[in-house]
């Protein structure tokens, strides 16, 4: 009879929650039995033939573990992409700050509007604008964003 459950729990789909559920408590049979101090032929037999699920469950945990190791890593991952993008657009903000008051001597509400337009452009192109553009270029070519 053991048997022949074991045999029709395994044919259920891996996904079926019944089937989940079932492993995790012949998993803890298994467990159960081989801890006991005087194990019968029967018993015997029934670990036998609960070692494969018991390794399959094992082998499934691990992956999930894995799995969520992974997905867990790349948030982390993405979160400093993040982080560190954030860093570069203030420096480069900071630059650009700098060079305005550098050139300008001050830092109006005008040019500030310039920042935000400058900032989509790397640094090798907004650099020669910033020293090369007069402030009412500037503000032409990039204040009314």
């Amino acid at each position: 009879m053991q048997r022949k459950a074991i045999d029709q729990l395994e044919a259920l789909p891996t996904g079926n929650p019944l089937r989940s559920k079932a492993l995790n408590v012949l998993s803890s049979l298994r467990i159960t039995l081989e801890l006991k101090e005087d194990i019968d032929e029967e018993d015997r037999g029934l670990i036998m033939r609960l070692s494969p699920i018991y390794l399959q469950r094992l082998a499934e945990a691990e992956q999930k573990g894995e799995q969520k190791g992974r997905d867990e890593t790349t948030v982390l991952y993405e979160q400093r992409l993040a982080e560190v993008e954030q860093t570069r657009l203030r420096e480069r903000q900071a630059v650009i700050e700098n060079l305005l008051r550098a050139r300008f001597g001050f830092l109006d509400e005008s040019l500030r509007g310039v920042i935000e337009a400058l900032l989509i452009l790397p640094p090798e192109e907004f650099t020669p604008l910033l020293l090369e553009l007069s402030r009412e270029e500037l503000l032409t070519r990039f204040g009314n964003r």
